[in-house]
């Protein structure tokens, strides 16, 4: 995501239909607010009042990814998007986080647990390993 489109991802994820995408930014809480931000581009019609709200109930799982000192992409963390907002805040929970150079399970949970069975992912036994992502 890089514009307006944003709009178009989230209408879409709010109507149902399952999706991804990728977006630049330092962390996976930087890539929320990013989200949040990008379908304001869309026009003077479409405002925080909508945009917050439908990423936190639309927006499941964030994977951050950056390059390592060899210059191969790593997870360096995944977090999960509780489905609150905060003021003007989207919260999130830690699922998996870098510490000492090495992924590892955080506390956080994702909401939804059913959208991860019905694309027949085992969510618990995908959580119950330290790095298991």
């Amino acid at each position: 995501m890089r514009q307006e489109e944003a709009l178009d991802l989230l209408i879409a994820l709010n109507s149902g239909l399952p999706g991804m995408c990728s977006i630049h930014a330092n962390s996976a809480r930087e890539a929320i607010v990013k989200l949040c931000t990008l379908p304001l581009l869309a026009g003077e019609n479409v405002g925080h009042a909508f945009v917050l709200p439908t990423v936190a109930s639309c927006v499941d799982v964030v994977v951050h990814t950056a390059k390592d000192g060899t210059g191969h992409r790593r997870v360096r963390e995944v977090v999960a998007v509780p489905g609150r907002v905060e003021g003007d805040v989207v919260e999130v929970a830690d699922l998996f986080t870098t510490r000492g150079g090495r992924l590892v399970r955080a506390d956080g949970y994702p909401p939804h647990q059913e959208r991860f069975e019905w694309a027949g992912l085992d969510l618990p036994s995908l959580l119950a390993h330290d790095g298991g992502l």
